[in-house]
């Protein structure tokens, strides 16, 4: 059924249909009208699950370690400083292999108060232990949720999927919801191996010692490498049943490329849009869009941009005393290359501030005409 829904209610849709038991959750703009959504849900009936009301971020998460240990599937939402708060109970739920799913709404850290998007809060998770999935419209939020349950009860590792806020949390958008019986199909019930059973008693969370945490450390990290095999054979299986189609990348326009902008979340479809234009100019350019940034998809990255020659790279975030993430990440996977391409990192759109098609297109234009990546503003548009 096509439905008119902004990117938090898509969110809220996709737990609702993959039968979530528990949702806990505490408010925090702007990912506020998710939980709301699913407290209505969970009070008309229509989702049977338990809502839990707790006094804080770190409180939500903590509820999930207990929840998901009992063996239930679970659910929760944050952004920014709600996010920061979890952070101590995010490794721990990486640490026991938990398959909790979480959205993170995509909002500037303070201090200095912003409610806008900021792909910051996100990417300071990265060491985690959390899968993370970057989305660009509601109805990739929706479906991602479907695929992000049946990737976590696979590998036995949390998944955070992302996006920006209010260009798409609050954004009405036509999104197709479908059938539950559908998702039912390809998401089937969660029977974990392992959980709490008065009849089956098992420690959980005790001790590691020295002599066996260094294993566990690379067991988790195996657990998160999987993703990089399980995921696109999840994808194809949902293109296969919902006729829609992701990946760990999507390229527009590359073939020919000789300028090539990578992109996570919102500022794609500004991009897109922008490269259609410059394309009917004459002039060769095209687009990676990140879907999947933990684990770092190594050979995905050499693949789709080794062979360019100019590589630009948008950050909507920021590493204070190094710039945007994903173009220093990108930067390491491609060194190794002997004919690897110059790599341009801007960062734009802090804060929610906006990135036109004519900002994209200058950022492009500045690309074109130097080959010194330190040509190029690193900061674009910058109030100086």
């Amino acid at each position: 059924m096509r439905q008119l829904l902004k990117g938090n209610y898509a969110v809220a849709e996709g737990a609702r249909l993959c039968r979530v038991n528990v949702v806990s959750a505490y408010p925090i703009t702007p990912q506020t009208t998710i939980v709301e959504r699913l407290s209505e849900m969970c009070a008309s009936g229509d989702l049977d699950a338990k809502f839990i009301k707790v006094e804080s971020e770190h409180s939500a998460m903590a509820t999930l370690v207990g929840a998901s240990s009992a063996g239930v599937r679970v659910f929760t939402a944050t952004s920014s400083n709600g996010l920061l708060l979890m952070h101590e109970v995010l490794h721990w739920v990486a640490g026991a292999r938990l398959p909790v799913v979480m959205a993170n709404v995509n909002r500037a850290v303070s201090g200095g108060w912003n409610i806008w998007a900021d792909q910051t809060d996100a990417i300071s998770q990265r060491d985690t232990g959390w899968v993370q999935i970057y989305c660009e419209s509601s109805q990739e939020v929706l479906d991602s949720v479907i695929m992000a349950y049946r990737l976590a009860e696979k590998i036995s590792m949390p998944v955070m999927l992302t996006y920006d806020a209010f260009f798409l949390s609050h954004t009405t958008e036509t999104v197709d919801v479908p059938d539950i019986e559908r998702v039912d199909a390809f998401l089937p019930p969660y029977r974990p191996e392992f959980k709490i059973d008065i009849d089956n008693p098992r420690m959980f969370g005790g001790l590691i010692p020295p002599e066996y945490f260094y294993e566990h450390r690379y067991a988790v990290h195996r657990a998160s490498l999987e993703t990089l095999d399980w995921y696109p054979e999840i994808c194809r299986g949902f293109r296969d049943m919902f006729g829609r189609e992701y990946g760990i990348t999507e390229e527009y326009r590359t073939d020919d490329a000789e300028v090539v902008v990578v992109t996570a979340g919102t500022i794609t479809s500004v991009v897109r849009i922008t490269i259609d234009r410059m394309r009917e100019a004459g002039i060769k350019v095209g687009l990676v869009k990140l879907r999947l940034f933990r684990p770092v998809p190594v050979e995905r990255w050499r693949t789709v941009l080794g062979a360019i020659g100019k590589v630009v790279v948008i950050d909507r975030n920021l590493s204070p005393g190094l710039a945007g993430v994903f173009a220093s990440e990108i930067q390491a996977t491609l060194y190794p290359l002997e004919n690897r391409p110059a790599i341009y990192p801007v960062v734009a759109g802090l804060g929610g501030r906006d990135v036109t098609p004519e900002d994209i297109e200058g950022i492009i234009n500045h690309a074109l005409s130097s080959d010194d990546p330190a040509g190029i503003p690193l900061f674009w548009g910058l109030k100086q």
